[in-house]
């Protein structure tokens, strides 16, 4: 089968792509490598500034890139959003990929117009990014999306995309719950592919008593993810516990040093709103990492798993993370558990091989 990938976000298309190629079939990623992520892709459409020039330029890249992209069996788009464009400039591009190449397949991976409904509607999540209880999150990232999605171009290319696509995948159950309800007949829940590579894998275990953990940092989007409470309960924990813990904190660090920092440490701290460990959280895991972040029951029920806890699910709020980590430092004997249970969550449910099979049967029904 040929197969088109076009957009990334977190490495998840090439990521999917090695699964692919891996069961014999040609694909070929086209992105901008989730910019300054710079992941790998076959095809790279990189714009670079948001000036007059640097947006003429990209226009000839793609003017360069479309015209081959023609005689797939399948494309799959990262998002309604899969190029560097005003969403109101999306459209043309989509049509040509529709019009020259056989299925066209839709990922629900991240932020778009049905995500942002469910959040904001109060009743599909307990809690997520937009609102706890009943009650609405507000802050200068949600504001904007709201604009993007709700109100404006954005929502409207998604829309026109989600109807007209062939299918919709969903990488967390928080993708899938958000567009269960309006497109169930042509949607599947498929995990995050993750590549499972023992040689950087390390069972991780606080023999000495000390509990390392990690956070990165994003400033910008710390209130956002729910950084800011998650690492003001784990100072508290420093303090309570002298000696019996270990904080190491990533922002802006180089990537080098951000490896060093994480592959050193037994607990990462990660999204304090999803239900979920996404992309970032997975891969840890598939090292060893213990991940603080969601790991609520819906999830364990939509992979079908009933063993396997390895996830250390926290609520929204500062006391619940202090309890969580509270329970790691007084029981060190937990992370090795944790740590072994990690690995094998993953060796089921995210092998970037068992998941390129579940892509390929969704493509061929």
């Amino acid at each position: 089968m040929k197969i088109l990938l076009v957009g990334e976000y977190s490495n998840v298309h090439w990521t999917l792509a090695e699964g692919l190629r891996a069961l014999g079939h040609d694909v070929t990623v086209v992105s901008d490598g989730d910019r300054w992520k710079d992941y790998p892709r076959d095809i790279s459409i990189v714009r670079r500034g948001r000036s007059l020039i640097s947006g003429v330029k990209y226009l000839v890249r793609l003017a360069q890139v479309w015209p081959r992209l023609k005689g797939y069996d399948v494309v799959q788009l990262i998002n309604p959003v899969f190029l560097d464009l005003k969403a109101e400039r999306i459209m043309p591009f989509y049509r040509r990929l529709r019009r020259n190449n056989g299925k066209v397949f839709m990922g629900a991976f991240g932020i778009d117009k049905y995500w942002v409904k469910a959040g904001l509607n109060c009743r599909t999540f307990r809690y997520s990014d937009f609102n706890i209880g009943s009650e609405l999150r507000h802050n200068a990232d949600n504001d904007l999306m709201i604009a993007d999605w709700l109100r404006g171009a954005k929502g409207v290319l998604n829309d026109q995309v989600a109807n007209d696509c062939d299918g919709i995948i969903a990488g967390l159950y928080e993708y899938y719950a958000s567009y269960n309800h309006y497109f169930s007949e042509k949607l599947r829940f498929i995990p995050f592919p993750i590549v499972v590579d023992e040689s950087r894998q390390k069972l991780r275990k606080a023999d000495d008593g000390i509990v390392k953990f990690f956070v990165g940092v994003q400033k910008a989007r710390s209130a956002y993810k729910g950084t800011d409470i998650m690492l003001k309960a784990l100072r508290r924990v420093e303090a309570d516990y002298p000696g019996r813990c270990q904080v190491s904190v990533a922002e802006s660090v180089p990537f080098a040093e951000y490896v060093k920092m994480l592959n050193d440490s037994h607990v990462m701290l990660d999204q304090l709103y999803s239900y979920t460990p996404a992309m970032n959280a997975l891969q840890a895991m598939a090292q060893g990492m213990v991940v603080v972040s969601g790991g609520e029951p819906e999830n364990y029920e939509i992979l079908g798993e009933k063993e396997l806890r390895p996830i250390v699910n926290v609520q929204p709020n500062e006391e619940s993370v202090y309890q969580e980590l509270v329970r790691l430092v007084e029981h060190p004997t937990l992370i090795e558990d944790l740590s072994r249970q990690s690995m094998e969550y993953i060796r089921r449910h995210h092998s970037h091989i068992a998941v390129a099979r579940q892509y390929l049967e969704f493509y061929k029904s």
